[in-house]
C-alpha cells in the first residue's frame, strides 16, 4: 500500500507539489503519469524517503517514511530511472551485496539471485564483470536487486530503459503477476501505451497537482473515449502533437 496525504514540498522557496493525495493498494498496479517538470521525480524522492515533506504524510508498505525511514526502506523496493550498478561486480556479487544489506540469509541470496539471473537469461553472465554489459543487461540486474528481498512494494521509475522487446514482455508479465501476488507496484513513465498495457490505476499529475485518479477506462473516457494517449493530452492542456508537426514543418521547410 502507498499512501499520499495532502502532500507540499518546497525547494528553495518554491513550491514544487502542492497538496497532492493518492492511494495505490495492495495488489494493484498504478501508473503515474505527467509531462516533463510535473512533478514525477519530486513524488519518487518523496517515497523512497530522499526527500520529507514540508507539509502531509507519506506512507510506504504502511509506515510513515519521515517517522520510521529504516523500517519504510525494508518495505519497498526501487529502481531510479538513472540507476547505476557497481560495474567492477558481477551479477552475483552484486545481489549478494545487496541482499546482506538486507539481512538476507546467504542460502536466501543465492537461491534467489539464481532465480532472478534465470528468469533474465543471465545465467551465464552470473560470474562475469559488468563492466561492458549493455544499458538493458544492468536494468535486468537493477530489477533483480530490487526485488530481492521480496518487498511489499515496488517503486519503478521508467523501468523499461535499455530494455527489448522481448524484455518489455517479460517485466509486464512480472509486474501483472506481482500485483496478483498482493504487492503494491508504482510505475512512474513517460510512456503512455506502456502503461496503459499493464496498470489497474493511472495517477495523472501536472504542475505539481493530482489532476485525476482512476483505472485506464475511466482516464480514457474522460477525454472522449479515444486513447489514454488523447485524454492525457487534454488533462494536461498539451497542445496537440501533430498540429505543432505542421507548423514546424510549414515553418521549416518552407
Amino acid at each position: 500500500m502507498i499512501r499520499v496525504t495532502d502532500v507540499r514540498v518546497a525547494i528553495d522557496g518554491t513550491e514544487i507539489l502542492h497538496g497532492i493525495s493518492f492511494e495505490v493498494g495492495d495488489g494493484v498496479v498504478a501508473g503515474y503519469v505527467g509531462p516533463n517538470g510535473a512533478g514525477k521525480t519530486t513524488t519518487m524522492r518523496l517515497l523512497t524517503g530522499g526527500l520529507p515533506p514540508n507539509a502531509g504524510r507519506v506512507e510506504v508498505g504502511g509506515v510513515d517514511v519521515v517517522a520510521d525511514p529504516v523500517e519504510a526502506k525494508r518495505r519497498f523496493g526501487y529502481v531510479p530511472e538513472h540507476g547505476h550498478v557497481y560495474e567492477s561486480f558481477t551479477p552475483n556479487e552484486y545481489l549478494t551485496f545487496i541482499g546482506r544489506m538486507h539481512r538476507l540469509d546467504e542460502a536466501r541470496i543465492r537461491d534467489r539471485s539464481a532465480a532472478h539471473l534465470e528468469f533474465w537469461g543471465l545465467t551465464d553472465s552470473a560470474d562475469r564483470s559488468m563492466v561492458g554489459f549493455s544499458k538493458g543487461m544492468k536494468q535486468k540486474v537493477l530489477l533483480s536487486a530490487a526485488l530481492l528481498h521480496d518487498p511489499p512494494v515496488l517503486l519503478l521509475d521508467e523501468p523499461l530503459g535499455g530494455l527489448d522487446a522481448h524484455a518489455v514482455l517479460q517485466t509486464r508479465a512480472l509486474l501483472r503477476t506481482l500485483a496478483a501476488r498482493g504487492r503494491t507496484v508504482f510505475y512512474s513513465s513517460h510512456l503512455l501505451d506502456a502503461v496503459e498495457k499493464v496498470a489497474d490505476l493511472v495517477v495523472v499529475i501536472r504542475d505539481g497537482q493530482i489532476l485525476q485518479v482512476g483505472s485506464p477506462e475511466e482516464i480514457t473516457a474522460s477525454g472522449g473515449g479515444v486513447s489514454l494517449e488523447d485524454a492525457f493530452g487534454k488533462l494536461t492542456a498539451a497542445a496537440d502533437a501533430y498540429d505543432l508537426a505542421e507548423a514546424l514543418v510549414a515553418e521549416a521547410f518552407a
